[in-house]
């Protein structure tokens, strides 16, 4: 394996609480005031996803009061730094995720803390918010490694890794205690020779004519990361 050169290295910039425009979605800096009815309902109301809360260390709320002091703590922190999901369509808050782990001296931070709701499960939306943070962190920003962490029972959350084109790489046995329960951490990341293939095949992915007339995707990312993001 071929090591890379750092003899340039310099630490890379802190993201900024600014907004990232996509097609599908824009992400806000989350802001309770204005996202907190819109995610109550998107995360606890009808029609949320019931599987949402059952791998994050935190959830469900039974009370509006103690939801709206959980967003209040989250718009709050610098690490995680969250953000809100904005579905243009409806231009209401969908969900929301954060950076994690900021570690600018080597390069290295992480997606996670991910609450999307329902609307956003299997959606261009749920990748583009994704991808979004993945821009910015890789491309923008110039990390040199992108995490991706969960529960090694959360098969969903696995699968969704290396759809997006992480790579696993590892389970770290009793990592945490989480909700009174024992939780295996399986390991993901993309780093910056992975980028440029992953960066391509989103952007296929995301564009219009990737959807026929039903929404439904014509190619899947893994076969555009296969054909390095061609048609």
């Amino acid at each position: 394996m071929t090591r890379p050169d750092l003899s340039d290295w310099q630490p890379r910039p802190l993201p900024q609480r600014a907004p990232l425009q996509g097609r599908y979605v824009r992400l806000e800096p989350l802001d309770p005031a204005v996202h907190g009815a819109d995610l109550w309902q998107a995360l606890q109301g009808a029609g949320a996803d019931l599987l949402l809360w059952d791998y994050l260390p935190y959830g469900p709320f039974t009370e509006r009061a103690d939801f709206d002091a959980w967003l209040a703590a989250n718009a709050a922190s610098a690490d995680p730094l969250f953000f809100a999901v904005i579905d243009l369509a409806g231009q209401r808050a969908v969900g929301l995720l954060s950076f994690l782990r900021l570690a600018p001296k080597d390069g290295c931070i992480e997606i996670g803390h991910i609450a999307f709701g329902g609307v956003m499960q299997r959606s261009p939306a749920s990748t583009e918010a994704v991808f979004l943070l993945a821009e910015l962190a890789m491309g923008t920003l110039g990390y040199r490694r992108l995490e991706w962490k969960c529960d090694a029972r959360n098969a969903r959350s696995m699968r969704a890794a290396e759809r997006l084109g992480f790579v696993y790489e590892g389970t770290f046995r009793q990592h945490r205690v989480v909700k009174g329960r024992n939780r295996d951490s399986a390991w993901f990341a993309i780093i910056d020779a992975d980028w440029p293939g992953c960066r391509a095949a989103f952007r296929r992915w995301l564009a219009p004519d990737n959807f026929d007339a039903r929404g439904r995707q014509i190619r899947s990312l893994e076969q555009l990361r296969e054909d390095g993001g061609q048609a």
